[in-house]
């Protein structure tokens, strides 16, 4: 069973590529959007969430009117806090790239299973707008509770890190110079019999 799947996997994969490659190919604009998330917590109660999506013309021609609308986000959840989640552009020529970032404020706590963005753009030879989609992002936990996050402080370690490597030494002199050795102890031991 599990051979079966992982042969239509595959299987499907292969198909895919070689549909991307034939469209890549061909005389003609190829979009390729990445979408990423990153959450800030700004206090306990408070995250915001930064998108950027960058969007590539992998093709041989430019395409025009490129539009990208990202509108998946409940305004339940969601305030937008800096930025558009649309925006649109004149052309993007061949082998040229766009980025496009807009931030939001968390108002509640939920995980959140963001859907692609699309863009939507025209080809001079075809008279329907052509659509692509942007790679989908993991699911955000928002606002959930984590442990505080222990980091190491640097700054205390340039500030008192000599004086405590120098009572380190103290301490492990002063253990040294009380603590008998061995063969000391073994020596004291025979003359006592």
């Amino acid at each position: 069973m599990a051979d079966c799947a992982r042969n239509f996997l595959l299987a499907t994969l292969l198909a895919v590529l070689c549909f991307s490659w034939t469209i890549a190919g061909s005389d003609g604009p190829f979009i390729v959007a990445h979408k990423k998330a990153a959450l800030t917590r700004l206090k306990s109660d408070i995250e915001r969430l930064s998108i950027s999506i960058d969007i590539y013309n992998e093709g041989s021609a430019t395409a025009y009117d490129v539009s990208l609308y990202d509108d998946n986000w409940s305004q339940d959840v969601f305030e937008i806090v800096a930025g558009n989640t649309s925006m649109s552009w004149e052309r993007l020529d061949a082998g040229a790239s766009l980025s496009h970032s807009f931030e939001l404020e968390a108002k509640k706590k939920t995980v959140f299973y963001g859907a692609p963005a699309v863009i939507t753009f025209r080809i001079p030879t075809k008279a329907a707008l052509q659509e692509a989609f942007s790679t989908p992002i993991l699911p955000l936990d928002i606002l959930a509770d984590r442990p505080p996050e222990k980091k190491f402080d640097w700054k205390l370690m340039a500030k008192y890190g000599s004086l405590i490597s120098v009572i380190s030494i103290v301490v492990l002199f002063v253990y040294l110079i009380a603590t008998p050795s061995k063969s000391n102890a073994a020596k004291a031991s025979k003359k006592k019999r």
